[in-house]
């Protein structure tokens, strides 16, 4: 079964220096679908080890099964706009609207 367009959460705003959570979820998929966050545009890297992740300076842990994009502490830099992808490999990704997240 195809993933539908997913229910994506997404803080309008947050304080500098704390925990925020971006959720997204879609309950129709079968096989259970993955998860994509974008910021602006491009696809967020799941965080793999902490060299190559320090690094690229990543501030947050994407779970691809989950759908949960999670910073740690939020800087300025963190301000764009996200949506997140469902796919399951059965009929085309699915996305939710673009939502602004402002640090």
């Amino acid at each position: 079964v195809p993933p539908v367009t997913p229910i994506c959460e997404v803080p309008s705003s947050a304080m500098t220096g704390t925990v925020v959570e971006l959720s997204c979820k879609e309950a129709e998929g079968s096989p259970p679908s993955e998860y994509q966050w974008y910021k602006n545009g491009i696809a967020l890297l799941e965080k793999t080890g902490t060299g190559s992740a320090r690094a690229a300076n990543i501030t947050y842990t994407m779970n691809k099964k989950s759908g949960t994009l999670l910073f740690n502490t939020v800087t300025k830099n963190d301000t764009g706009e996200y949506f997140c992808e469902a796919s399951n490999g059965i009929g085309l990704p699915q996305k939710c609207s673009v939502k602004r997240m402002q640090v």
